[in-house]
């Protein structure tokens, strides 16, 4: 009897040291948010390629427009603080989200969105008036890495746009729930994942390269 209480002893002090024991799946809690930041990472991953590229490609211009002909540093400024803010905003949402106060979490949420928009439009048009001038993605290789590398992250704003539209019709249709929570959360990593590959755009395409 002694020896087979000793063996039982042994091998749930075997488990637990494993970390098989009795532990189930971890709380989504937990999952949700451990995946989403892995997303965000390979994300990370995308835009140090398309950074590569484009810093390998800056003066593959085949004769055509560089960067300081092109980009006006006063309308990157008015679109860069749009998006800065748009963070602070998105901040604020999680605060009152956290304190379950439903009016401003949508008005702050949608704050976010209308400068979100306003990055976008700014971008949009930048892209128009090259576009006319005669500078598309097709000129020369340095303005096909630029047209991916900016339109790669015109397309996450989008996309977050069209999530914090669906954020705030679920939070007015459920309320703080512990599932819309989860989402909004990750919803406010990935906004802030955008403002800081944007803080690196604008420094190393408009600012450095636009230097005399």
């Amino acid at each position: 009897m002694s020896t087979e209480v000793a063996t039982i002893g042994l091998t749930h002090g075997a488990s637990e040291d494993t970390g098989l024991g009795h532990r189930g799946p971890e709380s989504k809690s937990i999952v949700v948010p451990y995946g989403f930041w892995l997303f965000v990472l390979s994300d990370m991953v995308l835009f140090s390629a398309l950074f590569a590229t484009y810093a390998t490609l800056t003066n593959a211009t085949d004769g055509g427009p560089t960067s300081n002909q092109l980009f006006d540093r006063n309308l990157v400024a008015i679109e860069t603080l749009a998006l800065l803010i748009s963070s602070f905003t998105c901040g604020l949402a999680m605060i009152a989200a956290k304190r379950k106060n439903m009016a401003w979490t949508q008005i702050w949420l949608l704050v976010t969105g209308l400068l979100g928009a306003v990055f976008l439009f700014i971008e949009l048009y930048e892209f128009a008036t090259m576009v006319g001038e005669g500078a598309g993605p097709q000129r020369s290789a340095f303005l096909s890495a630029f047209f991916t590398l900016v339109g790669c992250h015109g397309a996450h704003v989008t996309a977050g746009l069209l999530w914090i539209g669906t954020m705030m019709a679920q939070l007015w249709a459920k309320g703080f729930r512990e599932h819309i929570m989860r989402r909004l959360l990750c919803l406010s990593v990935f906004w802030h994942a955008l403002d800081i590959i944007w803080v690196a755009i604008f420094t190393i395409v408009y600012l450095i390269g636009t230097l005399p």
